[in-house]
């Protein structure tokens, strides 16, 4: 190793033994401080919070993001951030995030960097160790969002049934949360947690539908609205909306088979290219460097790129019907 990675190693190896003596030193006051915050919260949004930590008590990582997390705490992005978290379920202030963010890619630009002595190398690295936890957090949201709404159909035959035995609204949405699985057992018990805390119930409904942001839910919301404001068979328009939503399942089943051929074209049209360099690197490297090494193969290369990108987008744009 050089001098200078020499001293790099020393001064990160510094840092994290500083924070890891601050860290121990501190557990009592932040634990005090927890107990205070808790008893002085004035809104029932606050006791909430509190209470939800003190199910799932900070590890000790947790707590050395706090002095960094705290610069980002009163951005806007921030709470941006959280709210994506909540979407999918990922148990981290949207500061905790960005500080966790940065220390990816920094990591990953460093890491590289050291390894392969190269700060090109480095910087792609933490140009990907930024990009990839969006990506996690998307198809996160995306799978919670999918299975939340197969869940829905028998959501509704257990809140119809409850009422019609003479449960009220609460109570139905209580058996909900005791009989399903998650994630909508845990969307349905923290709206049942804020009303019972004093919420009005169309605010925590509408706190539950910007939680999930699913078409499904939303249309069983409006119909609970509605009712509650001109009276109605609620068990009876849970029992509509169910078949409404079992019918589009079907829906989407069939366009889902009908466009398999187009979706899995674009899928080998998106990964062809990329495939035959890495062939082509392997077979015959100063064939397909050029490519590389002149302004003439760079150009070339970045509208390819482009033209892919656009194609993917076109073929997506025509396999996704909406029902």
């Amino acid at each position: 190793m050089t001098l200078e990675q020499i001293a790099l190693t020393i001064f990160i190896s510094g840092s994290l033994l500083v924070l890891g003596i601050h860290r121990i030193r501190s557990k009592d006051s932040l634990e005090i401080s927890h107990r205070m915050n808790k008893i002085t919260a004035k809104t029932f949004r606050q006791r909430l919070a509190q209470s939800d930590s003190e199910e799932t008590p900070k590890e000790g990582w947790r707590g050395l993001l706090n002095p960094f997390s705290k610069i980002f705490a009163k951005q806007s992005f921030s709470k941006r951030m959280e709210i994506e978290l909540t979407k999918a379920d990922i148990p981290l202030r949207g500061e905790e995030f960005i500080v966790l963010l940065l220390l990816t890619g920094f990591g990953c630009s460093l890491f590289f960097t050291l390894l392969t002595l190269n700060l090109a190398f480095g910087v792609v690295a933490g140009l990907l160790g930024l990009i990839v936890p969006f990506l996690f957090i998307r198809i996160k949201r995306q799978k919670r969002l999918a299975k939340f709404n197969s869940q829905i159909s028998d959501a509704l035959v257990i809140m119809s049934n409850s009422l019609r035995s003479g449960f009220s609204f609460l109570q139905a949405m209580d058996m909900v949360r005791k009989e399903l699985p998650n994630p909508i057992s845990k969307e349905f018990g923290r709206t049942f947690q804020e009303m019972n805390l004093g919420t009005q119930a169309e605010e925590a409904l509408e706190n539950m539908a910007q939680r999930v942001k699913s078409d499904d839910l939303d249309l069983l919301i409006t119909a609970v609205l509605i009712q509650r404001q001109v009276g109605g068979n609620l068990a009876e328009v849970m029992d509509n909306i169910a078949d409404t939503i079992r019918e589009r399942v079907r829906v989407k089943g069939q366009i889902r088979t009908l466009t398999a051929q187009g979706r899995i074209s674009g899928f080998v049209i998106g990964l062809l290219p990329f495939g035959l360099t890495t062939v082509m690197i392997t077979i015959s490297p100063s064939y397909i460097l050029t490519l590389f090494n002149s302004q003439l193969g760079l150009l070339m290369m970045g509208m390819a790129i482009i033209s892919e990108v656009i194609g993917v987008m076109f073929i997506k744009k025509i396999v996704n019907i909406e029902v």
